[in-house]
């Protein structure tokens, strides 16, 4: 291991790390606006693709409702609909008071 100027052990040299100002105006990838939207846009292409291919996937489950074109797609995005209603309860339910552990 290398030992820097500072005292710190570190594989990389003293100068491939950035100083702290630095990494605070370091702009991530995730940050561009663009990018995100790449990527909600993948997703929904890939949400898109999965509900087409349904129709070619031959389906062998015990349940009439099984065999419904879009079935599994209705069935996960209201079982998602479902936690966050749930969690939206429970957080009424658990939630304290923000002094409560200062009591």
């Amino acid at each position: 291991m290398n030992e820097n100027k500072s005292g710190s052990h570190s594989n990389a040299p003293a100068e491939a790390i950035p100083a702290a100002s630095d990494r605070a105006t370091q702009v991530y990838w995730l940050d561009r606006p663009a990018n995100v939207e790449r990527i909600v846009r993948a997703v929904y292409l890939i949400c898109a693709a999965l509900v087409i291919a349904d129709v070619f996937v031959p389906k062998h489950g015990p349940f009439a409702i099984e065999h419904v074109f879009g079935f599994y797609a209705w069935y996960g995005f209201l079982a998602c609909v479902g936690l966050v209603l749930a969690a939206k309860v429970l957080r009424r339910v658990l939630m304290r008071p923000e002094d409560y552990y200062d009591r």
